[in-house]
């Protein structure tokens, strides 16, 4: 369908049939519907994509990092989820941290490897083959693909190669060097630069052979504790071997007939969803013009709002209970909706922790009717820029998450999951005399902070404005963030957004940044869609969409390089 936009799609959205895999990387998209072709399910092969990306995009993710999956059954209609983050070590704690001269206003560089917490994605990726997978395909079997990419080499991405430059940069720019391993002669890959990476082969092979002893014990993990001491760190043998992640009930909330699922904390799922209970108050959003100055007016208060409470209330529910029920509730979004004036920014709302980040998000369909909804990180590029010797990976820095404020409720703690940036999502329709929710998407945008207002941003463009996945994506976008420097609240808006809408922003009292071009697109995320049927057609209503058809349509974000293939 056409629509009347001043951002038009840059592809088709892909269709198809029997299987989906959307990602950041082609190659990677195609590893997992191999995997799909082999006999495979939405789970194998978004694993297989997952250690694919952890090879062809290893300055956004990799097995040092941390991981989070929601899988849909499609004989079932259940929905679980796997919390794949790992814990600060046990000695890592905010005694020690002050021992060493560090405090709230003065924390530890973002890549010293006190920030290093366990890597929880390894132990994920074993997880979701073994709880969701289809059984017919072993742990080695799924990694192949990607072993034979870092063995055989791979031509860099155009956009991979310029954020692997950036990273590296910032490293050393903080007087750090990057692991041999992840550079070519010391030198940073340059876009269609083959490159190879047998150190992970290994450790993906170690990893199919051995399950999660093959990473958390023995000769990676002792390389893990080296490098990390060496430079100052405290993990040890037991933060890893004591590692496992965790299978969670996922929380969701309900918009015009739909269902958005999300994970529960660590995860900052629980933004999403409240971002999309404050904007369920306002119904004139369609009415009043995709990325008007109303629009964007009202869509940043809520996200101001929402994160204002989620940096409150949000961190380990093993530390500190979290008043999930009431903060979902409808009534309470009802209320913060009220301190929204449409003519004037709201001046005071306390800001958080906010940290850039580089991720990975990718999701797959198969012909079973399961979905995988999948992200992966190391947190900020390289995450701490340290690599295990002879393990082709870098370590991430996702400690730098946590508060060194004592009273904080993500305060540092030994052996505690911090504030997790990373979400995937799921949607379904809402729940009717059906025996099985019926499953209308798999999405996600990655992007640390921006993640949850990508998720309601791709949403709304498919449901309040009637864009196909691919559109979804292709429209631009707006990022809310704190800034420190400024003590100010200030809404990127990219490039395609009018210049007579951040005027009228401005006027309103909104710090803007605009027009965000080039590169520096990469701020607003990178996200990807599989949906099932065509239900955001605004010819008929999520009800009445045949999503049990089959047809797949995905899409795939040009912020990036990467695409959705089907079969």
């Amino acid at each position: 369908m056409s629509t009347d936009l001043s951002f038009s799609s840059r592809r088709s959205p892909v269709v198809c049939l029997h299987g989906c895999v959307a990602s950041s990387q082609p190659l990677a998209s195609g590893v997992g519907l191999d995997v799909l072709k082999r006999g495979g399910n939405a789970a194998d092969a978004a694993v297989a994509v997952a250690a694919a990306l952890a090879v062809t995009e290893p300055c956004s993710t990799g097995p040092g990092g941390d991981a989070f999956c929601l899988f849909y059954s499609g004989d079932t209609g259940d929905i679980r989820g796997i919390n794949g983050s790992g814990r600060s070590p046990q000695a890592q704690t905010l005694d020690l941290l002050e021992g060493r001269g560090y405090t709230a206003e003065a924390p530890p560089s973002a890549f010293d490897a006190l920030n290093a917490t366990v890597p929880g994605a390894p132990a994920c990726w074993c997880d979701t083959v073994q709880l969701f997978g289809s059984q017919k395909l072993s742990l080695q079997e799924v990694l192949s693909g990607a072993v034979q990419l870092a063995e055989v080499g791979f031509p860099v991405a155009e956009v991979t190669a310029h954020h692997w430059a950036k990273w590296v940069a910032a490293l050393r720019d903080a007087r750090k060097e990057l692991g041999g391993d992840l550079l070519i002669g010391g030198h940073v890959p340059k876009s269609g630069q083959v490159f190879k990476n047998a150190a992970l082969a290994q450790t993906l092979k170690e990893l199919a052979e051995h399950g999660k002893p093959g990473f958390y014990k023995g000769r990676v993990a002792q390389a893990i504790v080296d490098i990390i001491n060496q430079n100052g760190g405290v993990m040890t043998l037991d933060d890893l071997s004591r590692h496992d992640s965790e299978v969670v009930t996922p929380i969701s909330t309900e918009y015009k007939g739909v269902r958005l699922w999300e994970l529960p904390p660590n995860s900052q799922g629980l933004a999403a969803l409240l971002l999309l209970n404050i904007l369920e108050n306002f119904p004139q959003l369609k009415a009043v013009g995709h990325n008007s100055s109303d629009y964007i007016h009202v869509f940043v208060e809520a996200v101001r709002l929402a994160l204002t409470d989620v940096l409150r209330y949000l961190g380990d529910p093993a530390h500190v209970t979290i008043p999930l029920e009431t903060l979902l509730d409808k009534s309470y979004s009802q209320q913060r909706a009220q301190h929204i004036n449409m003519d004037r920014a709201k001046e005071q709302m306390e800001p958080g922790l906010m940290t850039g980040s580089d991720t990975v998000y990718f999701c797959v369909i198969d012909s079973q009717g399961n979905a995988c909804s999948f992200v992966n990180s190391t947190f900020m590029g390289f995450g701490t820029g340290l690599v295990p010797k002879d393990c082709g990976f870098s370590l991430q820095n996702r400690g730098a998450s946590f508060s060194l404020r004592r009273d904080h409720v993500n305060c540092v703690a030994g052996g505690k999951r911090p504030y997790h940036t990373i979400i995937p999502a799921l949607l379904t329709a809402s729940a009717t005399n059906a025996q099985k929710p019926q499953l209308l998407a798999a999405l996600g945008v990655m992007g640390a902070f921006m993640q949850p207002q990508g998720h309601i941003q791709v949403l709304l463009n498919m449901m309040e404005f009637g864009m196909n996945p691919q559109q979804a994506l292709d429209a631009p976008r707006v990022f809310v963030q704190y800034d420190y420097k400024t003590d100010q609240w200030v809404v990127n808006l990219e490039e395609g957004i009018d210049q007579e809408v951040a005027e009228e922003l401005k006027r309103r009292g909104h710090k803007v940044n605009w027009p965000v071009t080039g590169h520096q697109r990469s701020q607003f995320g990178r996200g990807q869609i599989i949906a099932v049927g065509d239900w955001w057609n605004p010819n008929q209503s999520v009800t009445q969409a045949d999503c049990l058809s089959r047809v797949l349509w995905a899409g795939s974000d040009p912020r990036g390089d990467g695409c959705a293939q089907g079969y």
